[in-house]
């Protein structure tokens, strides 16, 4: 499993199956994943590096004579644990499994009260601006850099953000089946039931009658995705209705895509005003052409936000690639995917410094 950056998955050090399947399920009624490792050989790369560590009773024995490293936020678990191996290997705690459930399920889901995943929103200064295809480059780029990632499509009128992916063929809920709930959704059931390929899911519309979406349904998908996911990327519509303005309420940050244009910039002030209303964190991210030669920065002081990268030029086989089904972001260079990293790199830099 690639190295993500951000919050760690719980490891369980385990070859018991019956031992592991509890686990599991345990795990999955907290609202996360966890890694798993058959033997201290395969848990030693991740032994210091997760927030808690579940050693099976099963495998205490070989764990102490691998001469892991003592850490912090150590278990012992099993329906008979080795009571005797708990101090020598520094476990934190002894687990007797069925009765030690309900401890180790509060344990489990008070790692991710808080959220561990990032949301960026993404928000076209002007009808064009290509909010939409720097949203689903973001997510792509995110995902194939080994991030859990999460997509929303959040503009109702935008014709189901998975075309932008290619990805409309692809069976999974989508928001007529989430437009109900209004109460917290279970993160690893909503992220199985989505459209999915690898590291990156998506909840979008589909073609069917615009569907007004209540700020409640979004609420709690964006809350699931944090809990579930390492990025949630969500494409805003300009004007904005209640779900949108739910989802600004809960990003971290706010891109707004500008063209560099008088008029483009003058429209996206407009929406830059409204979007600081409702998220601290805004700043622009500018596409060329500039025909009238108006500069990055110049369209960023006029917006009246910081300036995210460079000018983004025209990438002539971009519009082409969607036409086919090729999803942004798919290249492993160029403009758009280096401005992606540096939004995902920022974002999670952020991440970083506030846990620390």
């Amino acid at each position: 499993m690639p190295a993500r950056p951000g919050f760690r998955l719980p490891l369980v050090v385990t070859a018991d199956a019956d031992l592991l399947d509890d686990l599991l399920r345990i795990a999955a009624a907290a609202g996360t994943e966890v890694d798993v490792a058959p033997d201290p050989a395969a848990a030693r790369p991740r032994w210091s590096r997760t927030p808690l560590v579940l050693v099976g009773a099963d495998q205490a024995e070989a764990c102490l004579r691998a001469r892991l490293p003592r850490r912090q936020g150590l278990v012992l678990v099993g329906s008979e644990p080795a009571w005797d191996l708990a101090e020598p290997l520094g476990a934190e705690y002894v687990l007797r499994l069925p009765e030690a459930e309900e401890w180790l399920l509060r344990r489990l889901g008070g790692l991710f009260a808080e959220g561990a995943g990032r949301v960026v929103a993404v928000v076209g200064g002007r009808g064009g601006a290509g909010a939409s295809v720097l949203a689903g480059a973001l997510a792509v780029v995110a995902a194939r850099d080994g991030r859990r990632t999460l997509l929303v499509d959040a503009d109702p009128l935008g014709g189901g953000l998975d075309l932008i992916l290619g990805w409309e063929g692809l069976e999974g809920l989508r928001w007529p089946g989430l437009a109900g709930t209004d109460g917290q959704l279970d993160p690893l059931a909503l992220v199985r039931s989505l459209p999915q390929r690898g590291d990156l899911v998506i909840v979008s519309f589909d073609r069917g009658e615009p569907l007004p979406l209540p700020a409640p349904a979004m609420t709690a998908v964006l809350d699931a995705g944090r809990r579930a996911r390492d990025v949630v990327v969500v494409d805003l519509p300009r004007r904005l209705d209640d779900a949108a303005v739910a989802a600004l309420q809960g990003a971290d940050h706010t891109l707004l895509v500008v063209p560099a244009e008088l008029r483009a910039t003058a429209a996206a002030t407009q929406v830059a005003k409204t979007a600081a209303l409702h998220c601290s964190s805004v700043s622009v991210v500018v596409r060329g052409p500039a025909p009238g030669n108006l500069s990055a920065p110049e369209v960023a002081r006029s917006v009246g936000f910081p300036l995210t990268g460079l000018l983004l030029p025209p990438e002539p086989g971009l519009a082409r690639g969607l036409e086919h089904g090729e999803a942004p972001g798919t290249g492993s260079r160029g403009p758009l995917v280096d401005l992606c990293r540096v939004v995902l790199a920022d974002l999670l830099g952020a991440a970083t410094e506030a846990a620390a």
